[in-house]
């Protein structure tokens, strides 16, 4: 009886022993929703990359149709800055569980004759904080800017020049005009990066 008693003993230590050693499980990480205000691929992929790079926490990409409430083809910095911006606040007046919003308008301005193609990124978090950025600038052909002129919008133009279907959900102008080497994801993507340096550095104001 003792030596029975004693084992049981035995090996009720060593269970609690063991039960401390074992690693206790974390509950899965909630993901953060990071609603985009488009459903443009490129967009989608960009928005996905600049977070993955910039920031720690896990997250679940969504895409939302919602209106820029500026013309199909901004036609200058401040028209495509608002169009941005109206995205990003239509997705967040359609989304509101979401924890950011992020809103991607291109446009275009002309320089001394000449019309170049850019974009602006504009996220806006759950805390109220707003992060922007605009993306590098390329000059266009002289047949797609004829198209911009006549009132066409420039991924339409794009397709008629180059021959393409909604290129625009694909490589996008600057990947046709670049051979595949910078893609409208890729384009896209650093300035999404650099929209994010609120969040990346939240003790200082901006």
């Amino acid at each position: 009886m003792s030596t029975s008693r004693n084992n049981r003993t035995i090996i009720n230590v060593l269970a609690k022993k063991f039960a401390l050693q074992r690693p206790r499980m974390e509950p899965p990480q909630k993901q953060k929703l990071v609603v985009v205000a488009s459903n443009n691929i490129p967009k989608i992929k960009a928005t996905r990359d600049g977070f993955t790079q910039m920031l720690s926490d896990s997250y679940d990409f969504q895409g939302i149709s919602v209106d820029s409430s500026v013309p199909d083809q901004p036609f200058s910095d401040e028209e495509t800055l608002r169009g941005a911006t109206n995205r990003a606040q239509n997705a967040q007046a359609a989304r509101s569980e979401a924890d950011f919003w992020v809103g991607i308008e291109g446009g275009v301005e002309t320089h001394n004759g000449s019309i170049c193609s850019f974009a602006w990124i504009v996220i806006i978090g759950k805390d109220g904080k707003v992060g922007k950025a605009r993306t590098s600038a390329y000059f266009l052909p002289e047949k797609t800017c004829q198209l911009l002129k006549e009132g066409v919008e420039l991924g339409h133009a794009d397709d008629m020049v180059f021959g393409q279907t909604d290129s625009k959900n694909k490589q996008g102008s600057v990947g046709l005009l670049t051979g595949g080497v910078v893609d409208r994801a890729a384009y896209y993507t650093q300035a999404v990066i650099l929209a994010l340096i609120p969040f990346r550095n939240a003790s200082l104001d901006f």
